[in-house]
């Protein structure tokens, strides 16, 4: 199975009104130190609809990047209950671990 399919898969099991970290997510995949790996991933995310790469954060928890902005990616993730103040994620509970 291809990285990015393994990648995909496991952010599958992270739940409306969780996220992850890239870190974590690497992590999770058996990438040490692939942050950067699974942002690429991310950004190339050819189902956004059904993976939801919205729900993957800094390890700060900074929301970061999102194809179509932080705007759309912050919109998204306060509509699934996650509280966001100046770009940051509030709520260290929301951090789903694999």
């Amino acid at each position: 199975m291809k990285l990015e399919h393994r990648v995909y898969e496991k952010l599958l099991k992270v739940p409306k009104g969780k996220v992850t970290t890239y870190s974590e997510l690497a992590k999770a995949v058996g990438i040490k130190n692939g942050q950067r790996s699974i942002g690429q991933m991310m950004k190339k995310n050819p189902f956004p609809v059904i993976v939801p790469c919205h729900r993957v954060i800094l390890s700060t928890g900074k929301i970061g990047g999102y194809a179509w902005g932080e705007k759309v990616k912050t919109n998204m993730l306060s509509k699934e209950g996650i509280t966001i103040k100046k770009g940051k994620i509030l709520d260290k509970d929301r951090i789903f671990r694999f």
